[in-house]
């Protein structure tokens, strides 16, 4: 029976930390109007998406750790081209959430970079959620990032988007049972016909109402445009707390204390 549990959750879930990223269908973005937007990168191949929310830290998918030391690029649209716009910095520190133990549940990590993002125009932080309430189903959120346009397809060297729905949690609670957890993650659907997230596309943001609301996590393995299956995002206002507590030092002061104690 553990075999099979183990089986089908290999079936199902979607965890791409090194693989190519992007968005089905949607549209390119126009250039560097989403400036908070990352791209992973190991050894010059985007990765994983994340989020710039402090000039020294990006916010992402644990699962985007891999096996290579990450490069963080900002100020990008055309991820190989060398835009004068980009900026690329390394990872000093990574901080996986600490209860992160698999590839799917409490799935957000911290890069804090080696040296302070220079903030311009192509370049910008974007603000944490204030409040962790309840996110409505039917609200209309834009996902983005680079890669794969479809399943198994080339990936995109521009930046794309497309608008997705949210959902109702006892409906993605239906379908992904004990790997939906309704208090930290958030699920979606599409707006249109075959939109929306895909493999790799870990790390990056969904925005709804011009915040970012969840990180992207994990959707149905090697058919990402099934519309039976949601895809489903880290709710950041659920990690904020723990978000901040790294980027104010606390936490390591805290793990420390209790290493020495």
């Amino acid at each position: 029976m553990i075999l099979y549990q183990l089986l089908f959750l290999l079936q199902l879930l979607s965890v791409s930390g090194a693989s190519e990223s992007s968005i089905v269908g949607g549209k390119e973005s126009k250039p560097h109007s989403r400036p908070y937007m990352v791209s992973l990168q190991i050894d010059g191949r985007h990765v994983c998406g994340g989020l710039l929310i402090r000039k020294d830290f990006v916010l992402t998918s644990a699962h985007c750790r891999g096996s290579g030391k990450l490069m963080v690029v900002l100020g990008a649209h055309h991820i190989n081209k060398e835009e004068k716009s980009q900026q690329r910095i390394p990872v000093a520190d990574y901080h996986a959430h600490p209860k992160y133990t698999n590839k799917y549940d409490y799935d957000v990590m911290l890069l804090k970079l080696e040296t302070n993002a220079v903030l311009d125009r192509s370049v910008k932080t974007i603000g944490l959620p204030k409040k962790n309430g309840q996110i409505a189903a039917n609200i209309k959120c834009i996902v983005a990032g680079w890669g794969m346009t479809a399943p198994q397809m080339n990936s995109s060297n521009v930046l794309r988007e497309a608008t997705v729905l949210t959902q109702f949690n006892f409906e993605c609670k239906n379908i992904w049972s004990e790997y939906f957890y309704g208090d930290h993650m958030i699920c979606t659907h599409s707006a249109k016909k075959k939109a929306g997230i895909c493999q790799g596309d870990s790390g990056g943001p969904l925005i709804c109402n011009g915040k970012p609301q969840g990180i992207t996590s994990y959707h149905k393995a090697n058919d990402c445009d099934n519309p039976n299956f949601p895809h489903v995002f880290m709710k950041i206002a659920f990690f904020a707390p723990w978000i901040r507590s790294v980027m104010e030092g606390k936490e390591r002061v805290a793990q420390v204390t209790a290493e020495e104690g």
